[in-house]
Order: structure tokens, then sequence, then C-alpha cells
């Protein structure tokens, strides 16, 4: 159900002006084909598909975007080989070697022959705007992607303030706390996954997935010693599982069975409905999640 991950960004109070007219702002800088000496393009597309011609779509207080891009696939081990075998020709046929010049200008002679012909790959990353709780959420397990996204839409509106969430209580000690035993904010449980790391630069990595983390006595061990959680599993109320990381990015974001069930039991007419059921509830849990975060780490405001 529509994000996998989690890149919250702060977005200040009151909400910049520009985000009012964001449908209109979006359609100025729609996805365009990529041309065929360019690497890259990037654009917001129809968030209901292709069909569709809105570049947003809202739902108590939250907007929904997507940024798509189009991008040339071109490694560089083919160039690599490609340059390397003309070069070789070349030396042989002119019997000496080609001087760091001449192999740039003929590697980027070749560059410019072999884009046009390279495959395109499409990407789309959506995001989600919460005005009522000032952040927006990337789909994204980076912190780079996430921060494109960002960087487009602040483009699209000329100024837009969003800033990556500072906590002030650092994220692998609230953790290791969390997987000691210690309380946890209400509604939040452990799951069944976690990443220890020692905090020494270089240190050991320990994985556990599938396990029972409560009291697990060779976890426990392992935290004795002075490791700390990087990444833990977690369960929101029931209804959403995750593994939170010490970048305090949400992955492997998963609605539970009781959260879908509030989706299958009523009926609707379009595709439209149900996505815009989904998204409604989709960026309810997420305004609950962002809270907890927002307290148990100290979450900075950006105003």
């Amino acid at each position: 159900m529509f994000f996998r991950n989690l890149s919250f960004f702060r977005i200040p109070a009151p909400v910049p002006s520009a985000v009012a007219d964001l449908e209109a702002r979006l359609a100025e800088f729609p996805l365009k084909p990529v041309g065929p000496l360019e690497f890259e393009s990037r654009g917001f597309v129809p968030v209901m598909g292709q069909s569709a011609s809105a570049m947003t779509h809202s739902a108590s207080g939250c907007t929904w975007i997507t940024l798509g891009t189009n991008a040339r696939l071109l490694p560089a081990a083919v160039v690599n080989a490609a340059l390397a075998k003309k070069i070789a020709e070349l030396e042989v046929k002119e019997g000496r070697k080609l001087g760091g010049k001449a192999r740039k200008q003929l590697k980027d002679d070749l560059i410019h022959e072999m884009l046009p012909k390279a495959f395109v790959k499409e990407g789309r990353v959506s995001a989600s705007i919460d005005t009522d709780h000032h952040f927006i959420v990337v789909d994204a397990s980076s912190k780079k992607a996430a921060e494109g996204v960002v960087s487009a839409v602040r483009e699209a509106l000329g100024s837009f303030p969003a800033i990556p969430i500072s906590p002030a209580a650092p994220p692998r000690l609230v953790l290791t706390r969390w997987l000691r035993g210690e309380p946890m904010p209400n509604g939040l449980a452990l799951g069944d996954e976690c990443e220890l790391k020692d905090p020494v630069e270089g240190g050991a990595v320990v994985k556990a997935s599938r396990h029972e983390l409560d009291e697990n006595e060779e976890i426990t061990k392992h935290l004795d010693i002075g490791m700390q959680v990087s990444k833990l599993a977690l369960i929101l109320n029931g209804t959403i599982s995750f593994v939170l990381g010490e970048d305090l990015i949400v992955r492997k974001l998963k609605f539970l069975d009781g959260a879908v069930e509030s989706l299958e039991n009523t009926e609707r007419d379009s595709l439209e409905a149900e996505l815009d059921a989904r998204y409604a509830l989709f960026s309810g849990e997420i305004a609950v999640l962002f809270a907890v975060l927002e307290e148990a780490f100290e979450i900075q405001k950006a105003d």
C-alpha cells in the first residue's frame, strides 16, 4: 500500500503559501522525454497514473505527489570497454601512445555516439506533504534520493524550506534502550528484526531476523559488551510494521491485517475511490507514526 520507505523532512509553520498552488506549480514542471544526448530528465507525473491528469491528490490535509525520471542506462564498464578497444586500434594504426587529452576527447566522442542508443529506464518516487503536522515524507530509503524529490518541489515552488528531521536524542541510544526493555512510547512494540553495531569505527555488525527480541539472551549478550542498535523492527498500534534505522529513515513499511481489513470492508465503485481511501488511511497512520517519533527522539521544529 503506497510507500515502502519513509524519509521525513520538516516544513515550517505556517506552511509556505506556495503550497496552496501546488497543482498548478507542478504542472509547469512535467516529466519530459529524455533527450538523445541527455543522461536523465525529471519532472512531475500524475499521481493516479498515465490516464489521469492531476499532478496531486489531497485528503485530510495531506497532498500526494509523484516525481518521475527517465534515465539512460550507459554503464561506465560498457563505455570503458569500448574506449579501451578504440584506443588499442588507434595506437596500432598510428604507431604511438595516445596522450591523456586525446583519450578524454575519444571518451567524450564515444559517449555522444552511444548515449542516443542507450535504453531508458523509468523511475517514480512519491511524496506526501502533511500541512497539518508540518512534514513532507518521501518514499525513499536513501537521503540522496529523498533530497532529490524535495529539491524538485523547491524548484517548482520557487521556495520550499523543508529540512531533514533533526533529533536531539541520539537514535542509537534510544533504540538500544528499547531493545534492552526500557519503556517504549504508547502503542509501540518490538518486531522481529534488529541490527547491532560496535560503536568503534569498523567494528562488528550483528544482524538478527525472525527472532523474538524480548528478553533474547543472545542479543542481550551483545548489548552487554557495548554493541548498540542501528536498526530495529517495530510495530505501531497493531496496524503497521516497519524497520527504523539510526538515520530515522523508516524501511520495510507494511500495513497489517487490522488496517487492511478496514479498507476491504467498504465497497468502492472506482479505482480512484479505492486509491483515495488507501491514501487517507496511509496519511492518517503516518501522521500518528511521526508524532511518536517526534516525541521519542525530540525532533526539532523547523520554525
